[in-house]
């Protein structure tokens, strides 16, 4: 399996990562991804949310968030798994992952960006 290059977690910087979050799909997907827990599959993971986006859309939202240092991808085959960076990210922003679980995901608009 290959893996797909992200930055190294020393050059990430809060802004990038901040930027990333406010997208509420990205921060949909980041959510997903912390409850998933280990590597899953792209296009699954917000099939228990409420948005519906295409596979170019979704592409677009998981390479911002590995460019920000938030998630790992992986290729397996045909498919690309994706996972939180949560250790690399508590490493370097102590809290922040966890002050996103603590905010309820039903308190961001919806949208179909």
């Amino acid at each position: 399996m290959t893996e797909v290059i992200e930055p190294s977690i020393e050059t990430v910087t809060i802004d990038v990562v901040l930027s990333a979050l406010a997208d509420p799909v990205r921060l949909t997907l980041v959510r997903a991804l912390d409850a998933a827990g280990d590597w899953t599959c792209g296009s699954d993971v917000l099939k228990s949310s409420r948005f519906t986006i295409g596979k170019s859309t979704l592409s677009h939202h998981i390479k911002v968030l590995r460019d920000a240092g938030l998630i790992r991808t992986r290729v397996d085959g045909i498919r690309r798994l994706v996972t939180l960076r949560y250790d690399d990210v508590e490493q370097r922003f102590p809290g922040l992952l966890s002050m996103l679980r603590e905010h309820d995901a039903e308190e961001v608009p919806a949208s179909t960006a």
